[in-house]
């Protein structure tokens, strides 16, 4: 029987040790819970609100306008002509309008293609820039992150990836600001190198 009670008292050590060291692991990872510092980014807002995004939509908004400047009085000279035509297609005939105005509908074709090229140019030229810019803040907030102690820095915006966060959890603010003022010390540096040139 002392071998079976040895055997027993064995046994009860190792639940209890097992136990014990379970009960620690908890207690252990609960405190790492506890220890996680967690913050979030509304993404649309930083954009929105972020001088150097502000800057390139401008650029891009003036450069769109500015080609297409051009594109419009290629347009408004169609429209004249296209307004000459219908004058001139009753008193020249039928085979005279036949062929200027498939000559017409070539040029109002052309003009759609020059559309939508000047479009598709604008769309891939931001979107180089937006994406170069949106790495950059992705670099910037993990920085941030390390610097600033946190174990997650959420985003939220568009493309929601936060359900709910309390207020004093949204670091946009602080993530915009500082984004800013390096974006204005770089440009300082710029204007500097380009007055010594």
């Amino acid at each position: 029987m002392t071998t079976l009670n040895t055997i027993l008292n064995m046994k009860n050590l190792l639940l209890l040790g097992l136990f014990a060291f379970t009960l620690v692991s908890c207690n252990q990872s609960t405190k790492e819970v506890k220890e996680m510092k967690t913050a979030f980014v509304d993404t649309s807002k930083l954009l929105d609100e972020y001088q150097e995004a502000k800057d390139i939509e401008e650029k891009y908004k003036s450069k769109g306008d500015e080609m297409g400047k051009e594109l419009e009085i290629e347009v408004a000279k169609f429209k004249q002509e296209a307004t000459n035509f219908q004058r001139n297609a009753q008193a020249n005939g039928q085979a005279w309008a036949q062929e200027n105005g498939a000559r017409l509908q070539k040029k109002e074709q052309e003009l759609s293609y020059a559309q939508q090229a000047l479009v598709q140019q604008l769309r891939e030229e931001s979107g180089v820039e937006m994406d170069s810019l949106v790495n950059k803040v992705k670099k910037f907030i993990k920085d941030y992150g390390k610097q600033n102690g946190y174990t997650y820095i959420y985003g939220t915006g568009e493309a929601v990836s936060i359900l709910y966060g309390e207020e004093k959890l949204d670091i946009t603010k602080e993530i915009v600001k500082q984004l800013n003022e390096k974006y204005k010390s770089a440009g300082k540096k710029e204007d500097q190198k380009d007055k010594t040139k």
